[in-house]
């Protein structure tokens, strides 16, 4: 076991996002130059949503796994390609199951081009990705695809089922945050170890780690819809309730309320009626709802830290620690 080093000294995402460009900068022409289609729409939609930019945290997560253990390189770069077009495509899906106008501040596409346009293109940058895995023709890299691809699928029919439904637990959210948003990170930062040629433990604890800190990721993302606003944040404050989402939050509230204030809840989600919002917002304060759900994000975020602890400590490593810390502790 390698001693830990000092976490206070953990590096701030533009100190990692620093460390990552060159190789950013790489998948940023990649993905640019095989987005490209004779079909102009897809080339003004993809354009679009790739172009909003957004962290790329997921290609990223790939990258600095890779570099983690000493790899770096086309095939990296390529595969980061493949990771975040798999994500925009569940993004265009999202909206348009969601019924989204806003994301990240400015409209979605399906609110500029309309939601045919919108699942059409999604389905082109998922046939594309596989496209472009395929010219790897590794198998295992395809199987992992593959497998979280589809884990992904059903984690958006998954949620489908949960909207409106006041009966969400814990354990439902957190099944649908494994496959919706989980199992992708996990999926980068294993990928990044099997390029990288490391042994089957260490692909595990890459995965490990990739798979908590999407939770943490997910879970501080669904605190801020209730401590935020448009202006940081992006989407407009409730836009979950909003969707009839119950998430963990108002979860918590839920089990903490009585009779009265959660007969309030129930309704306020099974009709998405954003007028019930300060009387969400007071029974999630009064329950503790956002400091239980913090607890939450961080106990991931340390399992993600701890699942680095037998890697060799280099400039990635320590990046892939702070980006856990960054999970719990951003803004937007």
């Amino acid at each position: 076991m390698h001693s830990s080093p000092d976490q206070t000294a953990l590096p701030d995402l533009p100190a990692i996002q620093a460390l990552a460009r060159d190789d950013m900068a790489a998948v940023d022409a990649l993905i640019r130059n095989r987005l490209a289609s004779d079909v102009v729409l897809i080339n003004q939609v993809a354009e679009y949503i790739v172009g909003a930019g957004g962290k790329r945290l997921r290609p990223m997560l790939l990258l600095l796994a890779a570099g983690a253990l000493g790899h770096r390189g086309p095939d990296a770069h390529q595969l980061a390609a493949v990771v975040e077009f798999i994500h925009t495509a569940t993004l265009l899906h999202d909206d348009v199951v969601d019924e989204s106008d806003l994301r990240r501040g400015r409209r979605t596409a399906n609110a500029v081009w309309g939601n045919a346009a919108s699942v059409l293109v999604g389905d082109f940058l998922y046939s594309r990705s596989f496209q472009l895995m395929v010219e790897l023709d590794r198998i295992e890299v395809m199987r992992i695809l593959a497998d979280t691809t589809n884990r992904i699928a059903e984690g958006e029919v998954l949620q489908l089922l949960h909207v409106r439904n006041p009966d969400t637990d814990e354990a439902a959210y957190l099944r649908v945050i494994e496959r919706k948003t989980a199992v992708l990170f996990a999926a980068a930062t294993r990928l990044g170890a099997l390029l990288a040629g490391a042994d089957d433990a260490t692909c595990n604890a890459l995965h490990d780690y990739g798979l908590n800190l999407g939770y943490a990721f997910q879970i501080a993302d669904d605190v801020l819809d209730y401590a935020s606003d448009a202006q940081t944040l992006g989407k407009n404050l409730g836009d979950d309730l909003a969707e009839g989402k119950a998430t963990l939050p108002l979860i918590h509230a839920m089990a903490h309320a009585d009779d009265t204030v959660r007969n309030r809840l129930r309704s306020a989600i099974e009709h998405g009626d954003t007028d019930a919002l300060p009387d969400v917002v007071a029974a999630i304060q009064s329950s503790g709802g956002l400091d239980y759900s913090r607890s939450r994000a961080d106990e991931y975020a340390q399992a993600a830290r701890a699942a680095l602890a037998e890697l060799e400590d280099n400039a990635y490593v320590a990046a892939l620690r702070g980006l856990a810390d960054y999970a719990v502790r951003r803004d937007h």
